[in-house]
């Protein structure tokens, strides 16, 4: 069969080529054309178009590039119409995504599924009914999802576990953890490792790059190193300038999950990494800095429809790390949270205890399977 995929992000991306390579190896005949990025070319098919082409996100640069956007979509639409697939997978991409999910349900006869559904119980809660409407199966990644879509909104959807469980189970299946190896083979010395994961956006490393390494400049006299998850898409010149090029802040390239891996203690921005760390059993403080703070701090209860901003907490509906967001991410808080997380703190256990409990209620590896199994069963019926 043919499926056509839109995914809109480099995470979005990853999930993508995972799930078509299980396609791949499902359906004999499984063929591809999509809108996404480098990782999906890799599994092989047609790549109509880069996501880094209309990826933008924030009310400016999505005005500033409407042209650009409003052309995607409409050259979306004739791609879809001349490809003529037997499915449409959808992968995230909200704003994107749902407008192609109406056009094909009202234009066409094909399937459409979506595939990590938008984040409507934090916000857009509206969006709930075009994701129904236009929409054969909808596939969750995040467990509390189901009682969200299903009792409050009668939209029956399937959790299919979690990509980020299988992604860390498979990295720590191929790389056995070996702390002299990883040392040696960064130039670090042998000091426990304070994580800074501070985004992967230009904009969230300049609010938080500088903040992060300020808090934590204190224990590298207490026998601590600090090493930052960095990104090959940002400058060298944009780190340093955050950190200011201190002798112990070192700074590593695309590789997170090694870092995590041999991490005691981490800060971490809101978002995936924070359930990555989980996965990898580091305690965490969650935080994340936004200009005018003491309003983003007031306006948050009335913008967001959930009581946390980090999944570890919404998975378990309980405060477990520590979320410092606006203006209370400042050095103080952040210093006195470390001390709570690192060894002989007294959250450390605590948190510790709790992240087994969030890894039991993601269930075991398996997700891009159970998501293809889903969609092919569907298609099967349809037949």
């Amino acid at each position: 069969m043919k499926y056509f995929l839109i995914a809109g992000e480099a995470s979005g991306d990853l999930h993508a080529a995972n799930l078509m390579m299980v396609l791949k190896r499902l359906d004999v005949n499984a063929c591809f054309c999509f809108y996404g990025g480098d990782r999906m070319k890799a599994v092989g098919g047609n790549c109509l178009c880069h996501y880094k082409d209309i990826a933008y996100m924030g009310f400016i640069p999505v005005l500033m590039h409407l042209p650009t956007i409003l052309h995607a979509l409409k050259r979306c639409k004739e791609d879809i119409l001349r490809e003529q697939p037997d499915a449409v997978i959808l992968v995230d991409y909200p704003g994107f995504n749902l407008k192609m999910a109406q056009f094909v349900k009202t234009h066409t006869s094909i399937p459409v599924f979506y595939y990590i559904l938008p984040k409507v119980w934090a916000w857009k809660e509206r969006r709930i009914k075009a994701i129904r409407s236009f929409s054969d199966g909808r596939l969750s990644i995040l467990p509390f999802e189901v009682d969200f879509f299903e009792k409050k909104h009668h939209c029956p959807i399937t959790y299919v576990g979690n990509p980020s469980v299988d992604e860390v189970t498979a990295y720590c299946h191929q790389h056995p953890a070996d702390r002299y190896k990883f040392l040696n083979r960064h130039g670090l010395k042998d000091y426990p490792i304070i994580a800074l994961l501070p985004g992967s956006r230009r904009q969230e490393i300049k609010d938080n790059l500088r903040r992060m390494v300020k808090a934590v400049e204190p224990y590298c006299k207490k026998g601590y190193q600090v090493v930052v998850a960095g990104t090959s898409d940002i400058s060298d010149e944009m780190y340093a300038d955050a950190y200011e090029r201190r002798e112990c802040v070192h700074l590593l390239r695309n590789c997170t999950y090694d870092i995590l891996q041999h991490a005691e203690a981490a800060l971490v921005t809101s978002g995936t990494a924070t359930l990555e760390a989980a996965l990898f059993r580091v305690p965490q403080v969650v935080c994340y800095y936004t200009s005018f703070g003491k309003l983003v701090r007031w306006i948050k209860p009335f913008a967001l429809k959930v009581k946390y901003v980090s999944l570890v907490n919404l998975i378990l509906d309980l405060p477990l790390v520590r979320e410092l967001i606006g203006d209370e991410m400042n050095v103080k808080n952040l210093q006195y949270e470390l001390s709570c997380i690192l060894s002989g703190g007294v959250k450390r256990e605590q948190i510790l205890e709790g992240y087994e409990t969030m890894i039991q209620r993601l269930g075991e590896a398996g997700a891009p399977q159970h998501a293809a199994s889903h969609i092919l069963g569907i298609l099967e019926q349809s037949k």
